[in-house]
């Protein structure tokens, strides 16, 4: 059998990485910006939970593209 070369399906895995942890904060942020909206008094509350939670994606994101890239 021969020697398969993983480097195409390992930048492949890295794009949806990255792809889905930037699906992910954009979700975040709308949500933030809307409840922001409805109620502006909770802006610091929902700012900094909104912070904790983007940091917690960027990681799992950053995460799985060293993964990906580890695994060829």
């Amino acid at each position: 059998m021969e020697n398969l070369d993983f480097g195409a399906f390992a930048a492949i895995g890295a794009g949806l990485a990255a792809i889905g942890g930037g699906i992910g904060i954009g979700k975040i942020g709308g949500a933030a910006m809307e409840a922001m909206a409805r109620q502006p008094e909770m802006q610091g509350k929902l700012q900094g939970s909104a912070i904790v939670l983007i940091a917690f994606i960027e990681a799992v994101a950053l995460f799985a593209v060293v993964v990906s890239f580890l695994a060829t």
